[in-house]
């Protein structure tokens, strides 16, 4: 399979995390992936606002829609609001709406609607709920839990039934909701976020066997966990870890990662994105891209031959259990 295949585009970039961008830009990032063979896209209402949704639509709306896969989140509304701080939330210069959270059968159908409009496409491929986990919401989760179970996902099913939706997940960081939602629900596919890497296997004896056993398809994404896979943890910058400032564990974990790599000349972020497609839960790894020059160094690290002496040494030193399957 072509190596842009086995990466799909995650749309935060694109919806100025961090860092703004024009919108020319944010469509060269969304052409140069279809050009390398990428036919898989992720975007969301929380992405700037609505942002990345336009940007990501903008490109694909021109191609034929059966030559791409494209998924968004709900779980959020946007509100029209003049006054709405254009830095927030991580996004700068984002769009002027204001967000709350409404997982509710109606909030779900105008999400949908609202996602569709901003996207200018008739249909989704996949929609996840979004960040519904108890790490976000605290003592609200079992609350959230259940409006998940019995509004979000039974009427992201009629919408699958009228034709706008074809697949149905969870858009998360965490692994606890994924398996709270699968005791009492059925799910098409997850989009998992840092919790199957090279240095974080959260998901591994539970989900990712449930996962197989159910035919739950995964797409992986976060597989630099934020950060500190893409970095190495040499440079002057603090890396970061889960979208904090990494702790000492970590980093002397990827630190001995890193001496590995050097002894069998293996770039850091080839281990971190071809890992994970080891594992037969993990379908894709989605990666976030701001640039051109990033979406092609990504895919270059995916075709990037890796000695399989290389997996064995990590096993070997106990940097991977023995059981965690590793590419080859």
């Amino acid at each position: 399979m072509h190596s842009g295949r086995r990466l799909g585009l995650g749309g935060a970039p694109l919806g100025n995390l961090f860092t703004a961008i024009s919108d020319d830009a944010a469509q060269a990032v969304v052409a140069a992936a279809l050009a390398d063979g990428c036919r898989s896209f992720d975007t969301a209402p929380h992405y700037g606002h609505g942002l990345s949704e336009h940007r990501v639509g903008r490109e694909l709306r021109m191609r034929g829609r059966d030559s791409f896969s494209l998924s968004t989140k709900v779980g959020r509304l946007l509100h029209p609001d003049a006054g709405a701080p254009r830095d927030q939330h991580g996004y700068v210069q984002s769009l002027p709406f204001r967000q709350t959270w409404d997982y509710s059968a109606q909030g779900i159908r105008r999400s949908v609607h609202d996602s569709l409009q901003r996207l200018g496409i008739a249909r989704l491929d996949t929609v996840y709920v979004h960040d519904c986990d108890a790490g976000v919401h605290l003592d609200a989760y079992p609350q959230v839990l259940r409006q998940v179970l019995d509004e979000a996902l039974p009427a992201l099913q009629q919408l699958r039934q009228d034709g706008l939706v074809r697949h149905i997940g969870l858009g998360v960081n965490d692994v606890q909701v994924c398996l709270d939602v699968l005791r009492h629900a059925d799910l098409d596919c997850l989009l998992l976020a840092g919790r199957y890497s090279l240095i974080d296997q959260t998901a591994l004896p539970e989900l990712l066997p449930l996962c197989v056993a159910r035919g739950v398809r995964i797409a992986l994404g976060g597989a630099f966990n934020s950060g500190i896979l893409a970095t190495g943890v040499r440079g002057a910058q603090a890396p970061r870890f889960n979208y904090a400032l990494a702790p000492a564990h970590w980093i002397d974990r990827v630190a001995r990662i890193e001496a590995l790599c050097d002894a069998f000349d293996v770039p850091l972020r080839a281990a971190a994105l071809q890992f994970p497609l080891a594992h037969p839960a993990i379908e894709i790894v989605m990666v976030g891209a701001q640039t051109v020059a990033h979406w092609a160094d990504a895919v270059a690290m995916m075709g990037h031959p890796i000695h399989p002496g290389f997996w064995m040494a990590l096993h070997t030193q106990g940097l991977l259990d023995v059981q965690v399957p590793v590419p080859g």
